[in-house]
């Protein structure tokens, strides 16, 4: 099997996911922590789909699994930038801090 090795794609995923994880927690803006959770599900779609080949090339449950977590992001997505939408139309903050909504 030519072309690029798996330890490529493991570290790339692995620095994508970092990236998301720091990114998730370190921003306060409600968008850039969906777009980093957006990234961190990326991450694990390609070593998902990395490690399935390398693996396994002759079966497809990697793709399978990547199909899931492109499915379960794009609801993920659409639910939590729904929710933003509504918090910054009652309250014009996207500030995770500055909103009190949701505390009990």
């Amino acid at each position: 099997m030519g072309g690029v090795p798996l330890m490529d794609y493991l570290v790339v995923g692995t620095l994508l996911f970092g990236l998301g994880l720091w990114g998730a927690l370190t921003r306060t803006n409600a968008i850039r922590i969906l777009m980093c959770i957006e990234l961190m599900l990326n991450a694990v779609n390609l070593n998902l789909v990395a490690l399935n080949r390398y693996l396994d090339p002759g079966s497809v449950e990697g793709q399978i699994f990547g199909l899931f977590i492109i499915a379960i992001a794009a609801a993920e997505a659409a639910i939590g930038i729904g929710i933003v939408l509504m918090v910054v139309r009652r309250r014009g903050e996207v500030d995770i801090n500055k909103i009190r909504l949701m505390r009990g």
